[in-house]
């Protein structure tokens, strides 16, 4: 199962923020269309998280 992050950018911040929790594809899809109801919230993206395969 692949994990998701997801990223935005905030009103007053320079840097994009990006969620400390990683998330299924369908909770990312989820959270991601909570967060672009957010006020200040624009560009929501959600990302795969690269992990290092063994």
């Amino acid at each position: 199962m692949d994990d998701y992050r997801i990223t935005w950018t905030q009103e007053g911040h320079e840097e994009r923020m990006v969620s400390a929790v990683k998330y299924s594809e369908g909770a990312a899809q989820d959270y991601a269309g909570y967060k672009r109801d957010e006020p200040g919230v624009s560009d929501v993206r959600i990302e795969p998280v690269m992990t290092a395969k063994k």
